[in-house]
């Protein structure tokens, strides 16, 4: 019997044993709906308040696409009640997937909830990883922070021993920091005054945002411009206390200008009392002189290679030096060209109407569009006055030609010389210059 009472003993502490394993763990289930897994996988914890109480049991898609996480809750830390919100988190930044659900249990004076319950809406919260937050920003930016990133490296290189002295003096920093919070928490009108008109100020340069933009640029091409001259603003330092010395003289001796120049400021106002109604009729002037003044400085400057007056005006010495030899000439072949304009002038008439006629007589159709061939002959035809109108009767081959009125060698036209002469005696012209001097005979015309 004695023999039999440690084997009873071995036996009840193996059923003790397998109890405890088989029962420990298992806690209570609950069903969290997440709208994403965020990279749970199965036997993550579940945290309460940082401590472990609990793992994941099964991850499962509901139909509507969302994330179903079966949760073990083990005791003491179950049940939960009613109020109780679960987050999705991470250890670290520097985890990729390394995941953890943290349980925000409800109070105990609200209904507990039963095993199997399910927690979902405003009662889950998904995890934003990193990479969701990089994802909203532009390329542009990305680029931008990579690069303030890199700024960063480049700003600490060589300089980490500095850099871990300013941790050192981080803690005064922020205790003094919590003074200066204090201090601003005891006003706290003046502070939001200060908060509302940053506001208005920011506003306004947000309004202004090219404005500006230009304004940074132009204040980066100034410093750079600056920088290119530090030797230059060196010298001019080195020589600022001289300058001043001397402008310290100089003022002493103006101090002593003053008295006359009081006197003169008092001879002056008798001449200035005319000057203010003046200038109230030269403000309208001045007003409506601003768009004409504008566009003479686009006249006078613009942007550019040779599109303004003052690149004009850096081109006249050598239009000048060309025009010293240019202009002479002109007005020498000028000079000799104007007796044979003149001598030409006369005879302008005559040219336009040859050019004129000229094509009408050397059409190849006629007024009802047929084609015709004319060839002019002369002297062809006797006219008979028959008393009705008169007749053309032709004359034989060897009598053509040897009319009287025909006449031949007339080469010293005048001008309008190719019709008869009108009764007028308007044509042809001859002037009281060379067409006078037996350069064209009168009596060279058509008869009447």
């Amino acid at each position: 019997m004695r023999r039999g009472l440690p084997f009873a003993a071995l036996l009840a502490a193996l059923i003790v044993l397998v109890v405890v394993l088989t029962t420990s763990g298992g806690g209570t289930t609950y069903k969290l709906v997440f709208q994403n897994a965020g990279q749970l996988v199965t036997g993550d914890q579940v945290q309460i308040g940082g401590v472990p109480a609990g793992s994941v049991k099964d991850i499962e898609l509901t139909p509507s696409n969302a994330a179903e996480i079966t949760i073990s809750v083990d005791k003491p830390y179950a049940p939960l009640h009613e109020g109780t919100t679960a987050v999705i988190r991470s250890p670290s930044l520097s985890g990729v997937a390394s995941r953890y659900i943290s349980l925000t249990p409800g109070p105990n004076f609200k209904p507990k909830l039963r095993s199997g319950a399910t927690l979902s809406g405003d009662s889950t919260t998904s995890i934003v990883d990193l990479d969701q937050l990089f994802n909203t920003l532009n390329p542009p930016t990305r680029r931008a922070l990579e690069q303030v990133i890199k700024g960063s490296a480049t700003q600490y290189q060589g300089k980490e021993k500095l850099a871990n002295l300013t941790a050192h003096y981080f803690s005064p920093a922020l205790a003094t920091t919590t003074q200066v919070e204090d201090e601003i928490a005891s006003d706290n009108k003046a502070f939001t005054d200060f908060l509302v008109n940053t506001s208005n100020l920011v506003t306004a340069l947000s309004a202004r945002k090219s404005q500006l933009t230009d304004l940074v640029s132009n204040a980066g091409q100034t410093a750079n411009a600056v920088a290119s001259q530090s030797q230059s603003l060196s010298q001019g330092l080195a020589a600022l206390p001289d300058t001043l010395r001397q402008g310290n003289s100089t003022f002493v001796d103006l101090r002593s200008a003053l008295g006359d120049l009081d006197k003169l400021v008092a001879a002056s106002k008798v001449g200035t009392k005319g000057l203010a109604p003046f200038l109230k009729q030269l403000r309208p002037v001045v007003t409506e002189a601003v768009p004409t003044v504008r566009q003479l400085r686009q006249i006078v400057y613009r942007p550019g290679a040779n599109n303004d007056l003052t690149d004009q005006l850096r081109q006249l010495p050598h239009l000048a030096k060309l025009t010293d030899v240019d202009f002479p000439r002109a007005v020498e072949t000028l000079r000799q060209s104007e007796p044979i304009i003149e001598f030409i002038r006369p005879y302008a008439p005559d040219l336009v109407g040859f050019l004129r006629d000229f094509g009408q007589g050397a059409a190849p159709y006629d007024a009802n569009g047929h084609y015709v061939r004319v060839s002019p002959v002369f002297d062809a035809f006797n006219f008979t006055d028959d008393g009705n109108g008169g007749k053309l009767d032709p004359k034989p081959p060897d009598q053509r030609g040897v009319s009287p009125a025909l006449k031949f060698g007339n080469l010293r036209r005048c001008p309008g010389a190719a019709t008869a002469p009108p009764a007028d005696g308007s044509a042809p012209f001859v002037d009281s210059g060379p067409l006078s001097n037996a350069d064209c005979d009168p009596s060279e015309a058509p008869s009447r």
